[in-house]
C-alpha cells in the first residue's frame, strides 16, 4: 500500500510539525472506543497525523487502515502506545479522514505492520518528548530529569506529574524534535504482548457495525441481478410484477444491471426474484471451460509471451530432465459479508458507508459515478490546483466482513451511487450470495508448463516456468524469485485474454505458485532420489531463515513419522510479503479418494512480531482458507456464465474437517514482514505433497477431488 508511509525523513519532520490547535477531524471507528468530538475552541495537541491528545478526549489514534480481521485495530495502536508510554486501553481509535496527510488509503498485500513500524513508532516517540519537554518547562527542570510513564510525565527527584491531558495544550507550543530515540527490543512493553483486541468487546456483544449493518435515516434496500454472462446487457424487461410485491418502491436499469429498491432486504430480493428479464448475452454465450484453458494450452506450447526474469550461468551438466504442467482455476473470495454499500446522494454531495479495502479509491468512484459532471469536473480541477480532496464526497469505512482482495475492487460502491441517484433517497445496496459468488473478480486462472534439470548430485543446474494467464501482476508473484540456487533460470508469462474479470484473491500469485513450485521441488526430490525435506534443507543452506523455519517445522511436526492411520507427511515452503513459512500436512486417504487433513504444523519468521496472537490466527485463518481452495472447490465457466451460485456447489472447509492446527514463530530482530496473507501459499503443497506419498499420485491441478487419486 502506497501512502502515509512513502516519504523521506525531512517530509516527516514537515508533516510531524503541524501542532497548532483545532478540531481532531474524523469519526470514530462503530463499535471502538468513546464516542463524541473535542469541544469546539479546545486546542489538541496533534505533534503527527497519526495521533492527537486533547484534554476532554485523551488520546486518540487515528487509523488508517481498513479492519477485516486481520487485527489493524490493535496491532497499528500498539507501535504508537509503545513509545508514547500510554496503555491500549487510553487511547480513542478513530477512523482517520481521506486528506493529504494520510495519502491514499488501502489496504492490501500485508503492508500495514511492516510499513507502519518505523513512521508509527516515530509518531508515539515524538509525541511522548514533546510532553516531556512541556513537563520540563513547566516545572524548569531538566528534560533528563523526567520521563514518560502510562499516560503521564514524572519528574524522578520529586516525583511530580502531569498527565498528558494536562500537559497537551503547553506541548503544543513545543519545537518538533528533529531526531527521536526509539526502544530497543528489549525495552518493549506493549510490542510482543497479547493485549485484548481493542475491538474484541464489540464484536463478540455484536455491537461493531460493519457495512450490512449501517442504518441510515430515511434509508431504503436495495439488490441488484446482473447478466449472468460476461460482458451480457438488459434487452428486455418487465417490472410489473416485481412492483406488485409489498415493501417494493423502486425498479431502476443501471449500467450493470436491474436494481429492485424496498422498504426492507426480503421485499426488495422477492421483488427481484419476480423481474422478467430478457438479456442479450452477447459475444461470450458460449465461453466454456475447456476452451479457456485449450487457449492457454496452445500458448504455454509456443515461445510467445514476455521473459519476465532470465538469468544464466555455467553450471554442472544435466543428468535427468523433468517436466510437467500444473493448472491452477479461478477462485471466488466468498466473504461471508457479500458486498454491499450504503450511498446518499444529495444536495450536490455524495456519502457512502461501505466495507472496503480502498477508502480512497471508493472516494474517487463515488464522486465519478455521484457528482454532476460539472461539479466532477471542478472537483478535479481544485485538487489539481490545490491538491484538496474530493470535498464533495464522504466516505465512511466500516468494518469488514471479510476482503481477501476482493474489496479493493468498487464496482458495488459505483452501484449503491447510481441507484441513490436514482431514486433520491438513501439507499442500501447488499448483493446475493449467488451475485457475490457469479459476479466476483476472481483469483486468474492459470497453465504451468515446467521443466528443470539436475545434475549427477541432484541439484537444480536449470528451471524454466511458463505461465499463462491474463493477469501478470496477479499470477506471477512467488514464480519469479525463488529461494532455492538455480543457474539458469527463466520465468515466462503469456498473456491469455478473456472476458473473465479477475483481481486480487489473498496471497495473489503466490497462491497458486506455492502450490505449482514446491510441488514441482517435490517431483524434483523424488527424481534425485532424496527426502523431500532434506532436499531443501540441502538448498536452502545460503538462505539461513528460510532454512531455519523450513527445519523448525519438520522437527515440530516429528518428520518421518508415520502417525496413527496410516498418516503421511508433505512439506512445502514460502518466501512472500516479507515473511518465511513453512508447513507440514499430516494427511490420510480413504478407499474412496476422501482426503482427511489431521494436522497442520506452520513455522513461521515474520521479523519481530507485535502481536503473537495475531500472528497465530492470522496463520490458522489462512491455513483454512488455503485449504477450502485446495480441497474443496473452484469457478468454472459454462455458456458464458459461473456455474456456481452458492455454498452448496461452492463449498467451504466445515469445522469438523479443520485439522489441529500447530503454530512456531521463530523469534527475530529483523523489521515485521507481511502475516495476513502468508499461510496461504504453503498449505495446497503441503497438502498435494502429502498425498503423493500416500497414494503415489502426483497432483497437478486444483482442487484436489478424489477421483484424482483412485488409481487402477
Amino acid at each position: 500500500m502506497s501512502g502515509p508511509f512513502d516519504m523521506t525523513r525531512r517530509q516527516f519532520i514537515k508533516l510531524t510539525a503541524a501542532t497548532t490547535g483545532g478540531l481532531t477531524l474524523g469519526f470514530t471507528l462503530p463499535g471502538c472506543g468513546r464516542n463524541g468530538a473535542t469541544p469546539a475552541g479546545e486546542a489538541v495537541f496533534r505533534p503527527n497525523a497519526w495521533l492527537a491528545i486533547s484534554r476532554t478526549r485523551g488520546v486518540t489514534v487515528f487509523l488508517a487502515e481498513s479492519e477485516m480481521g486481520q487485527g489493524v485495530m490493535t496491532s497499528i495502536p500498539m507501535l504508537i502506545a509503545e513509545e508514547l508510554e500510554v496503555s491500549l486501553d487510553a487511547i480513542t481509535i478513530e477512523r482517520a479522514p481521506l486528506s493529504e496527510e494520510f495519502g491514499s488509503q488501502s489496504t492490501g498485500g500485508s503492508t500495514s505492520v511492516r510499513q507502519g513500524w518505523d513512521v508509527l513508532r516515530r509518531a508515539g516517540a515524538t509525541a511522548r518528548m514533546m510532553l516531556i519537554a512541556a513537563a520540563a518547562t513547566k516545572w524548569a527542570v531538566p528534560v533528563a530529569e523526567c520521563r514518560a510513564e502510562n499516560g503521564a510525565v514524572v519528574h524522578a527527584p520529586s516525583g511530580r506529574q502531569f498527565s498528558y491531558r494536562e500537559l497537551c495544550d503547553d506541548a503544543a507550543r513545543q519545537p518538533v524534535p528533529a531526531e527521536v530515540t526509539l526502544k530497543q527490543p528489549e525495552q518493549f512493553r506493549l510490542i510482543g504482548s497479547n493485549p485484548l483486541p481493542t475491538d474484541c468487546v464489540a464484536k463478540t456483544t455484536g455491537s461493531a457495525i460493519f457495512g450490512i449493518d449501517v442504518n441510515v435515516p430515511g434509508m431504503l434496500v436495495a439488490t441488484i441481478r446482473h447478466c449472468p454472462v460476461f460482458g451480457g446487457r438488459l434487452a428486455r424487461l418487465d417490472e410489473s410484477r416485481a412492483r406488485q410485491v409489498p415493501g417494493v418502491r423502486h425498479v431502476v436499469v443501471i449500467e450493470s444491471g436491474v436494481a429492485v429498491v424496498a422498504d426492507h432486504f426480503w421485499a426488495a430480493k422477492q421483488g427481484a426474484d419476480a423481474l422478467t428479464i430478457e438479456w442479450d448475452e452477447g459475444p461470450h454465450a458460449t465461453l466454456d471451460q475447456g476452451a479457456i484453458f485449450a487457449r492457454f494450452a496452445a500458448l504455454a506450447e509456443s515461445d510467445a509471451g514476455e521473459i519476465v526474469r532470465e538469468e544464466s550461468a555455467p553450471a554442472a551438466p544435466a543428468v535427468q530432465t523433468l517436466r510437467a504442467v500444473y493448472e491452477a482455476p479461478f477462485q471466488a473470495h466468498a466473504t461471508m459479508e457479500p458486498m454491499n454499500c450504503t450511498a446518499y446522494v444529495h444536495d450536490g454531495r455524495c456519502e457512502v458507508w461501505v466495507p472496503t479495502q480502498s477508502p480512497s479509491a471508493a472516494q474517487e468512484v463515488a464522486a465519478a459515478e455521484g457528482l454532476s459532471r460539472p461539479r466532477e469536473f471542478l472537483n478535479k480541477l481544485r485538487r489539481k490546483i490545490d491538491r484538496a480532496p474530493l470535498q464533495d464526497v464522504q466516505v465512511n469505512t466500516t468494518l469488514l466482513g471479510g476482503g481477501f482482495g476482493r474489496r479493493l475492487d468498487q464496482d458495488f460502491v459505483a452501484e449503491a451511487v447510481q441507484i441513490s441517484k436514482a431514486v433520491g433517497a438513501p439507499v442500501k445496496l447488499i448483493w446475493t450470495r449467488e451475485e457475490d459468488i457469479q459476479h466476483d473478480h476472481y483469483r486468474p486462472a492459470t497453465y504451468n508448463r515446467l521443466t528443470a534439470s539436475l545434475d549427477a548430485s541432484g541439484n537444480i543446474v536449470s528451471w524454466e516456468h511458463h505461465i499463462v494467464g491474463d493477469s501478470l501482476g496477479k499470477s506471477s508473484g512467488g514464480a519469479t524469485h525463488l529461494p532455492y540456487p538455480m543457474p539458469n533460470f527463466r520465468v515466462r508469462f503469456s498473456q491469455a485474454d478473456h472476458p473473465v474479470p479477475v483481481g486480487s484473491w489473498r496471497s495473489v500469485g503466490h497462491s497458486q505458485n506455492g502450490f505449482i513450485v514446491e510441488s514441482f521441488i517435490d517431483e524434483l526430490a523424488a527424481a534425485a532420489r532424496q527426502d523431500p525435506y532434506h532436499f531443501r534443507l540441502k538448498l536452502l543452506a545460503q538462505s539461513p531463515r528460510a532454512a531455519a523455519v523450513t527445519k523448525l517445522a519438520a522437527e515440530k511436526a516429528g518428520w518421518g513419522s508415520t502417525g496413527p492411520g496410516n498418516r503421511h507427511q508433505g512439506i512445502a515452503y514460502a518466501s512472500c510479503f516479507g515473511s518465511h513459512v513453512a508447513q507440514v500436512a499430516e494427511v490420510s486417504v480413504d478407499t474412496q479418494g476422501g482426503v482427511r487433513v489431521h494436522r497442520v504444523v506452520c513455522a513461521v519468521d515474520c521479523g519481530i512480531v507485535v502481536n503473537p496472537d495475531t500472528v497465530r490466527a492470522q496463520l490458522e485463518g489462512g491455513i483454512i482458507f488455503g485449504m477450502t481452495a485446495t480441497l474443496k472447490g473452484a469457478i468454472t465457466i459454462g455458456k458464458g456464465r459461473v456455474q456456481q451460485a452458492n455454498f452448496h456447489d461452492f463449498p467451504l472447509l466445515r469445522m469438523d474437517e479443520t485439522p489441529l492446527i500447530d503454530v512456531h514463530i521463530v523469534p527475530s530482530t529483523e523489521a515485521p514482514g507481511g502475516i495476513g496473507e502468508v499461510g496461504v501459499p504453503p498449505i495446497a503443497p503441503a497438502i498435494a505433497n502429502a498425498l503423493y506419498v500416500a497414494t503415489g499420485v502426483r497432483v497437478r491441478k486444483l482442487p484436489i477431488l478424489p477421483a484424482d487419486l483412485i488409481t487402477s
